[in-house]
């Protein structure tokens, strides 16, 4: 399911430039865009919004004071010309603040950042409702995000500053990810740290020493600062 988008300002220019970049993205899409925070007050009535890119400086309303005034607001990225509302607004539990003109290269960490908020909810990674036959996780290759069955994850290989996703009967998905931020992201889900390079899915370990874990016939290495946290876990 896409990220209904909507875009609140009352710059014509700014308005498309943020369009452009949602465009570019599988996963979202725009479900209205207006001037004022009046019409965006009338457009969250009438239908459901997952985010927000919200102005600050327009006519009549701020969006400081718009955000302010709404009782279950979505998710919302603060876009402005404006540096000095920046403590305020994160204040206001915001994803992002954005500072016009905004790139597609910070546009897109502040998506990443709405994905990593919104999980388990609505999608980086996403993870959805652990241990269930049907979970999933996202992630990033270029401008697209891959939806992965969890199910289908054998394990997580770090080469370098890349990741690669070692799937049942599919090929391998690799992605510009550290292995620490992945694992970060992954914490207290059924995957495990087991070395420096390997992150495994729990699920489908088969067999496991003090010195290794074994999927089916596969045999992956349990780092050194690893074994005694990973023995635990996988007695547990």
């Amino acid at each position: 399911m896409k990220v209904k988008c909507l875009i609140v300002d009352d710059e014509p220019l700014a308005r498309k430039l943020l369009q452009n970049h949602i465009e570019q993205l599988d996963m979202l899409e725009i479900a209205g865009q207006c001037s004022n925070a009046v019409k965006a007050s009338e457009i969250l009535r009438a239908m459901p919004i997952d985010l927000v890119f919200l102005d600050i400086k327009m006519p009549q309303i701020t969006g400081i004071d718009f955000l302010k005034m709404l009782k279950n607001p979505p998710a919302v990225i603060f876009t402005t010309a404006y540096r000095e509302y920046a403590l305020e607004g994160y204040e206001l539990d915001i994803i992002d603040y954005l500072l016009k003109p905004v790139t597609f290269d910070r546009f897109f960490k502040a998506v990443e950042r709405y994905f990593v908020r919104s999980a388990p909810k609505e999608t980086g990674v996403k993870i959805v409702a652990p241990q269930q036959q049907d979970d999933y996780i996202y992630i990033r290759t270029g401008n697209k995000f891959h939806r992965l069955p969890v199910a289908d994850i054998l394990y997580i290989e770090s080469i370098r500053d890349y990741i690669v996703v070692h799937r049942t009967n599919q090929e391998k998905l690799p992605a510009k990810y550290k292995i620490g931020d992945l694992e970060e992201d992954l914490k207290g889900k059924q995957f495990l740290r087991i070395h420096r390079s390997f992150i495994v899915n729990m699920q489908k370990i088969t067999a496991f020493t003090m010195q290794d874990v074994e999927i089916d016939k596969l045999q992956l290495p349990v780092g050194n600062s690893y074994r005694e946290y990973v023995f635990k876990m996988l007695k547990s």
